[in-house]
């Protein structure tokens, strides 16, 4: 089908959070360019702002932006509220039950857009948390495609974990999840508080639950993964959904994974401003050795409590190892404000640069830049799926500290199912002291035994995520032909 007309193909609509929009964006320019598909992507106005600024003045001549109206202030949530950025916690539950107000302005979105062009768009694509995108979509003679930000393994834990709560039904702090074969065992400190303490009734089940399940009833699911790097999760996931399930990721710059010095308009692709810049990180990293460096980074809306903090500092100065730590103020204060030197042993970050050993930046970093650099060894990360892929796609090895959404359930599987992970710890209510975080340190950085062999399996990933997005003649990846098989199964159910 041409693309020279006005045709919209592809209705996007993601949950409106950074970590969802940027790769709904991302999947929007892959399959763009693949296809030459005009593609539509529904969302709030501020956050098609934020969108639009990520693109820095070059709009994409066949993706479009439209405008969703959403009054925060209807539902309880301050003025302007439209995404989960610097949201506090106990909010962020009345922030997911607003989003099913969106349902109605998007129906008369689509209407509008077949009645403009006399037909339907191929499909709709929409989040996971949007189930009420089926309905809507069957009602207008289209199709529904839900898309997962996340990894495999990492969504069947987290849908299942939310429809079925089977930490419930047992008094012990280990059980099984429906989905997962009985040697996948989960702990209860792996869930997130408002998961440990659902029970059906809550704010948190009367949404999850819902949309969950209306998901589950979509044509078909494309998730951010690599078919060569989660064959297990896969599996598990198409036999629990019962439906087509394409992996498309991992949805990064194709420049980085073909080279790691990408053009600077690649670099930023977050559309954020770096607490110190990109040309400062890379001449700091650029005067250590190979694989010697920890990168720090717990992800742009989370942060540790002010104790963790404290031993975490300290365990870097025992371990003594070259570190960059992307810093925010910790739990308790508002992320926005100016980072206090109290909040870090006396005199750290005066010692830290003084010796050359550490490089705070504080708010954000250029982190694919830092991730690809040749003296980054390890990652010390929340384990969001977009920074998964990220340190997976340069072969750096990772140091799981999980804290929210399907964080543990990635971290989980790093360790268990590939073996490029250890876990320090989990959440921000946990204890840690320094001289754990020395140790863990000092055997994920080392040259021998784990350390090692977490390398090698690392760089092994890094070669299958290489191999699936080459597009060169007729050599295709299998992310590659899982797109096209995604383009031609949705083109032939229009027919």
């Amino acid at each position: 089908m041409g693309s020279s007309n006005d045709y919209i193909h592809i209705v996007m609509v993601p949950f409106m959070a950074h970590g969802h929009l940027i790769p709904f964006l991302a999947l929007a320019k892959q399959i763009h360019h693949q296809t030459g598909f005009n593609i539509a992507i529904a969302n709030t106005p501020l956050n098609i702002q934020y969108l639009r600024s990520t693109l820095r003045g070059n709009p994409i001549p066949g993706i479009h932006f439209l405008e969703l109206q959403f009054n925060s202030s209807d539902h309880g949530l301050p003025p302007n509220t439209e995404n989960t950025e610097n949201l506090s916690l106990d909010l962020i539950g009345k922030f997911f039950a607003s989003s099913v107000y969106l349902k109605t302005p998007f129906y008369n979105l689509l209407k509008d857009i077949v009645k403009k062009q006399c037909t339907p768009p191929l499909c709709v694509i929409a989040d996971v948390f949007f189930g009420w995108a089926v309905d809507v979509a069957n009602s207008l003679n289209t199709i529904n495609i839900a898309f997962s930000t996340g990894g495999a393994y990492g969504t069947l834990a987290y849908v299942s974990l939310w429809t079925n709560l089977p930490h419930r039904r047992t008094d012990n702090a280990e059980f099984n999840v429906p989905g997962f074969p009985d040697r996948c065992k989960f702990h209860v400190s792996q869930l997130h508080e408002f998961l440990r303490k659902a029970d059906g009734t809550d704010l948190w089940s009367k949404f999850m639950q819902p949309q969950i399940l209306s998901s589950f009833k979509s044509f078909g699911w494309l998730c951010n993964t690599v078919e060569e790097i989660e064959p297990f999760g896969l599996d598990l996931l198409r036999k629990y959904i019962k439906s087509p399930v394409w992996s498309i990721g991992p949805l990064l710059p194709k420049s980085w994974l073909i080279n790691s010095s990408a053009p600077a308009s690649v670099r930023q692709h977050a559309g954020k401003e770096p607490g110190t810049s990109p040309k400062k990180c890379v001449q700091w990293l650029d005067m250590h050795s190979d694989d010697s460096v920890l990168y720090i980074s717990f992800g742009s809306q989370n942060t540790i409590s002010p104790s963790q903090m404290m031993e975490l500092a300290t365990g870097l100065e025992k371990a003594g190892k070259p570190f960059v730590w992307v810093i925010r103020p910790p739990l308790g204060f508002d992320l926005k404000t100016e980072f206090k030197p109290e909040w870090l042993p006396e005199g750290f970050e005066a010692r830290m640069s003084r010796n050359n050993q550490g490089l705070l930046v504080k708010n954000w970093a250029p982190q694919l830049e830092i991730l690809s650099h040749r003296s980054t060894g390890a990652f010390l990360s929340h384990c969001g799926w977009n920074s998964t892929m990220e340190s997976l796609s340069q072969g750096v090895k990772i140091i799981g500290w999980p804290l929210v959404a399907e964080q543990a359930y990635n971290s989980k599987m790093l360790v268990e199912e590939m073996g490029v992970a250890v876990e320090l710890t989990r959440g921000v209510r946990s204890s840690i002291s320094s001289d754990k975080v020395k140790e863990v340190i000092e055997m994920v950085m080392g040259k021998e035994g784990k350390g090692r062999d977490m390398k090698r399996k690392a760089q092994e990933i890094a070669e299958h995520i290489m191999a699936a997005v080459k597009d060169e003649g007729n050599e295709k990846g299998s992310s590659i032909k899982a797109l096209d098989d995604f383009v031609s199964t949705i083109t032939k159910a229009r027919k």
